[in-house]
């Protein structure tokens, strides 16, 4: 891993002029002031048994607090995360799993579990970006102008987020009591920045989605991403960096191709989930469709379009549906309220050991019906999906890093224009759709899943192939690459 770039008068070959270290100094002093960040601010860490993952694989949450223990820090790997969406969660329970798998102790290190300076601005700009995501689903016109153009474009160039990366430092405070050569996986890029910034020496920046952006850089962290494409544009810096500029890219030894960043419950069991649902397919049993929400909530529009069309397969029992709502009660009542037969079919799974009894009996059983699973807990709202998804056949979602999981995927249309390379992606590799635009087509590549079985055989044929090279291991390779260091 390189030196922190802010010592030198480039960054990956682009120059750091004077006016992107102004820029970079006017937004420090502008949250330092904002958000009250204190000089003396300490931050003593111990852990606790994680309540919902702990049992699950040995997850360990850090706090700064009397409630917790010693951090063994010999056995450590720290995972760095913030609870924005469901996505940087997601893939830090990856990260956990994997972690754990190889023998180590994941430490669960959440930027808004701490009360700082930096959890405060953070939820300042989490605020933004849920309301965001989902005015883009109810305005076509400020998803096409403002919204889709932002998410996939706005953040691209690294002089526009230069300074972005040097005010990280106001996350600091909360990674200082880190032992500087602990194995740290951060999920997002202010995890990396914050934990460099504290003088961290073992930081990798596990770059999400299948679209590059200069937000993501984290000048002195070893950058992974998960596919061929991701990797390329960071070696060169293509659309990130200056027009024509030669030399400029991420060095080779700061940047890795790990492939899709799973769990290992989920990466072991590939083969036997796959044979099952292939069974199922021979047997003509009910197929089963598993809908997850995301962490903004958004798309609760054409969702409902898409229950009020499943809700006679369901009755007729040729469709089971598992519909993870999170910890979304609003949009369950929505539903509840504007889809007709959905209150009276509906089986409630609130309680998250019922979750799991259901998952266990849904991998020896038949199973027909509407499950419905909702929990306040954001470790039950997203693991839910992960054990659904193995005893599920397909998963209709937006491709969001859910477009990396080893299940035949529907992708519904995007919220922002970085998730449409999440289903290009997944399409090219064969393990899931296109995106599906437009109710009448999205219902129509739906009717072709579950009605008809030669593309989900096709999917689950791929998956197992895929698994068979590797395509699955990115957590394992991240984890192993934090170590190794």
């Amino acid at each position: 891993m390189s030196e922190n770039a802010e010592q030198h008068d480039t960054c990956y070959g682009i120059e750091i002029t004077a006016k992107m270290r102004r820029s970079g100094a006017r937004l420090a002093r502008r949250f330092t002031r904002h958000y009250a960040t204190q000089s003396d601010a300490s931050f003593p860490l111990s852990a606790c048994d994680n309540p919902i993952l702990g049992p699950v694989f040995g997850l360990k949450d850090v706090v700064s607090d009397d409630t917790g223990t010693p951090i063994d820090y010999a056995n450590a790997v720290f995972i760095g995360v913030i609870r924005m969406g469901y996505g940087h969660y997601r893939i830090g329970m990856a990260l956990a799993s994997a972690a754990r798998a190889r023998g180590y102790t994941p430490y669960w290190h959440d930027l808004l579990s701490f009360d700082s300076a930096g959890a405060r601005m953070i939820r300042d700009m989490d605020k933004w970006y849920s309301r965001g995501s989902r005015l883009s689903q109810m305005s076509r016109v400020f998803n096409r102008l403002l919204w889709d153009p932002l998410m996939g474009k706005w953040y691209k160039p690294f002089r526009r987020n230069y300074p972005m990366i040097k005010a990280s430092k106001i996350l600091a405070d909360v990674h200082a009591a880190i032992p500087r050569d602990t194995p740290f996986l951060a999920t997002h890029p202010f995890n990396a920045n914050g934990a460099l910034h504290a003088g961290l020496e073992r930081v990798v920046n596990v770059v999400p989605d299948n679209c590059p952006l200069g937000f993501h850089l984290a000048p002195g962290a070893l950058h992974t991403v998960q596919s061929p494409s991701a990797y390329f544009i960071f070696r060169t810096l293509r659309g990130l960096g200056d027009d024509n500029a030669a030399g400029q890219g991420v060095p080779s030894s700061d940047v890795q191709l790990t492939g899709h960043y799973v769990d290992h419950e989920l990466t072991a069991n590939i083969p036997n989930d796959c044979d099952a649902r292939l069974e199922r397919i021979r047997e003509k049993a009910p197929r089963r469709l598993l809908i997850s929400i995301g962490g903004a909530g958004a798309q609760q529009a054409v969702l409902i379009d898409i229950l009020k069309h499943l809700m006679p397969q369901i009755e007729q029992g040729h469709v089971s549906l598992f519909l993870n709502c999170g910890d979304h009660h609003a949009a369950l009542k929505r539903f509840a309220d504007t889809v007709p037969g959905f209150q009276a079919a509906a089986t409630q799974h609130y309680d998250w050991a019922d979750m799991q009894a259901f998952a266990v009996m849904a991998q020896q059983h038949k199973v027909t019906g509407l499950h419905v699973f909702c929990h306040d807990d954001p470790f039950v709202a997203v693991y839910a999906t992960n054990m659904l998804m193995r005893v599920a056949d397909i998963l209709l979602t937006k491709p969001s890093e859910l477009a990396y999981y080893p299940i035949p995927k529907l992708f519904i249309e995007r919220v922002g224009g970085h998730e449409a390379w999440g289903a290009i992606r997944s399409a090219e590799i064969g393990d899931g759709t296109p995106e599906c635009t437009g109710t009448s087509f999205t219902l129509h590549a739906l009717n072709t899943m579950l009605q008809e079985d030669d593309l989900l055989g096709f999917y689950c044929e791929q998956i197992k192939m895929l698994h068979a090279s590797g395509i699955y291991n990115g957590a394992y390779n991240a984890v192993d690459m934090a170590v190794g260091g």
